[in-house]
């Protein structure tokens, strides 16, 4: 294909293998058959308004019905217009008036291995409870609250707690730095922050507390703290300020209501990060995000009663806001979280925890697959994992050889994985396979979810055909989409509106095949301009992790003098520094699985390479270290600055 229209990336690494559902698999509550599926996905493009409300109707509790189902294009639609809801009510209550207040909610177990179980009741108790200490501190609907917390189940009584009485919630990772909280302190305009003494993290205690008083010398719209005792360890605590969460919940009434919101209130405010350095505040609003976070894990987890739940992201992604807490919860699951990092003590800490709870579903992230990877099957095989019956990725397309390490030591070769594409935008998955139904191929995340309606177009948004690379766009709009970018509308509409006209435009490059499958390349600003041809630094990361010597690469462009770009790869190793024969096997391993137009013109090792805490590559960090520049732009997700450092000390 021609590769001059900016619009257009080549697809250079092809993947064949083909993996049919596994015959013993029956569908509990997902769709039954291919037919099913391709019939609720033509209805739902056809008839939006009737298909989302209908689901509206069939899986929500309204206090007042809603009146129209969607009105106005995108990027403006408003949805269930008139009808009242809460997202905290949908999550708890008429699960325990359905009779299942005995049911556990949440299984929690700390990194020190502290173990607690909350059944819907005790749940509804401590969220009611929670919401009371909101009100008396003076936090009514509309206001803005943030959330620094570790993964404790105080985190989802807190966010629920607010989502009851109608305060939206901004959760910030507890890793990121005071900076980072002030910053989103101020551009929420936050009244409270509810953070916890420290957490635990690799058995060390990672101080909250002390970097939210340095935060609020920068945030002066926060008026008071609560704070959780959870280490026990030593903190400051301002006189009229700051308030010991157990003090404020110890006399307080479990009585609270569930306030009757507007269905376009808004739920939470989630910060990602913004090239121009100034984070996003991504916000959410209630009726149409509990009805895709509930819908969307009931189909794409198959998810039923009998199954114990375990998404290992942290509650301070999206991932663990739509499938941690309000996805499994609005479905009355079981929902597992896990203090603590994936190798303390040891490397085989998560699968440990699989055979202890009998998890029957297991979500995790392409990154930390490579990182079981490389710690080696002996950890895993320690364990018994027949319990998983399905199993999940989230975050960015996995290679192939990850995804068949996955499918065999962990799957068994009998578990269907479910590669899930969706952002913090998207507020919900929106391609995925179908367990038990959809045939699956190592490294496409298949086809779309009813309701989703993606296009594969070139620069002017003409669709472009089988197998050539472009811009992934939706055409229509869905009901868990984001409204807004907090205070910020008119970056909303430039960010996701404005390249191409009428869609939204995700950000990432993708191609379609000729089964319709949907193979994710990246983000297009981590696409390639090699001699004119337009490549996906995905798929020379695949080839490069193929190599049976890497764990992990990332490739950048960088300014060449001839070809305009030249290809820069970082690579990480299973073990030793790597030198100039493995560079050139690499590169020859490169030129055979791709061809000579991918060819790397510098390979350079790295004993780790920079990442957000969400474990996702900072491929932008990279570029600048390739072409000897300074890194501009916002770093405050970064996990380890010290990655950076080293790298740049080994700078060629």
């Amino acid at each position: 294909m021609s590769a001059t229209d900016a619009g257009n990336i080549e697809s250079v690494l092809h993947e064949t293998r083909l993996f049919p559902p596994p015959a013993h698999f029956e569908p509990r509550v997902s769709f039954r058959s291919e037919a099913e599926y391709q019939q609720a996905w033509q209805h739902a493009k056809d008839n939006p308004a009737e298909f989302w409300g209908d689901l509206a109707k069939e899986n929500l509790t309204w206090f007042e019905p809603f009146q129209n189902v969607m009105s106005g294009e995108m990027p403006e639609t408003k949805w269930y217009e008139g009808g009242k809801i809460n997202a905290s009510y949908q999550c708890i209550d008429r699960h325990i008036e359905a009779g299942h207040g005995n049911k556990a909610a949440i299984i929690w177990e700390g990194e020190p291995g502290d173990v607690r179980v909350l059944r819907y009741q005790d749940l509804h108790r401590e969220v009611c409870k929670f919401a009371n200490v909101l009100k008396r501190m003076g936090i009514e609907a509309g206001d803005r609250v943030t959330l620094y917390m570790p993964m404790v189940p105080e985190l989802a009584i807190a966010m629920l707690a607010c989502a009851r009485i109608g305060a939206t919630h901004s959760i910030i990772f507890g890793g990121f730095s005071s900076d980072a909280v002030a910053d989103r302190n101020n551009d929420a305009q936050a009244k409270l922050v509810i953070t916890a003494d420290a957490g635990w993290r690799r058995g060390k205690e990672l101080p909250l507390k002390a970097a939210v008083d340095e935060s609020l010398e920068k945030s002066l719209s926060v008026e008071k703290v609560i704070v959780y005792q959870r280490t026990g360890c030593d903190v400051t605590m301002v006189p009229d300020r700051d308030y010991w969460w157990h003090e404020l919940m110890e006399n307080e009434s479990a009585d609270c209501p569930a306030a009757e919101l507007d269905s376009e209130h808004p739920l939470f405010i989630l910060y990602t990060s913004g090239s121009t350095g100034k984070p996003k505040g991504v916000m959410h609003t209630t009726a149409g995000y509990i009805l895709g976070a509930m819908m969307t894990t009931r189909w794409v987890f198959d998810l039923s009663p009998e199954d114990t739940y375990w998404c290992t992201a942290d509650i301070g992604w999206i991932t663990g806001h739509s499938y941690i807490v309000y996805g499994p919860l609005a479905n009355g699951a079981t929902t597992m979280m896990y203090e603590g990092a994936p190798n303390w003590p040891d490397e085989g800490r998560f699968w440990q925890l699989v055979e202890k709870y009998q998890v029957s579903l297991f979500y995790t992230a392409p990154t930390a697959i490579r990182a079981f990877m490389k710690w080696g099957d002996q950890w895993p095989q320690q364990y018994d994992l027949s319990s998983l019956r399905l199993l999940g990725t989230v975050g960015e397309p996995i290679n192939p050889k990850a995804w068949m390490w996955y499918h065999t030591t962990i799957g068994g070769e009998r578990c269907p994985i479910v590669d899930t594409w969706w952002q913090t935008e998207t507020g919900g998955i929106m391609i995925s396979p179908l367990p038990g139904i959809t045939s699956t191929k190592p490294g496409s995340c298949t086809k779309p979810l009813p309701g989703v309606v993606p296009a594969i177009v070139d620069d002017q948004g003409n669709e472009i055909g089988e197998n050539q690379g472009g811009l992934l766009v939706m055409t229509q709009p869905w009901p868990h989409m984001l409204r807004t970018l907090y205070g910020d509308h008119e970056r909303f509409k430039d960010t996701y509106f404005s390249k191409i006209d009428g869609c939204y435009f995700a950000g990432d490059g993708a191609r379609k095949d000729e089964d319709g499958y949907y193979w994710v390349m990246g983000r297009v600003d981590d696409v390639l301009n090699v001699s004119g041809h337009r490549l996906s630094t995905m798929e020379v990361e695949s080839a490069l992790v193929a190599h049976e010597a890497v764990t992990e690469a990332a490739v950048v462009g960088f300014p060449h003098d001839l070809k305009g770009e030249g290809i820069c790869c970082f690579v990480s190793l299973k073990t030793g520094d790597g030198d100039d024969e493995l560079k050139k096997e690499l590169t020859q391993h490169v030129r055979k699985q791709i061809g000579a137009i991918a060819t790397p013109d510098q390979i350079r090792f790295a004993a780790a390479l920079p990442k957000t805490r969400s474990g996702k590559i900072m491929r932008r960090l990279l570029r600048d270290i390739a072409a000897g520049r300074e890194s501009a732009g916002d770093t405050t997700t970064l996990e380890d600055y010290t990655v950076l450092a080293k790298l740049r000390d080994s700078d060629e």
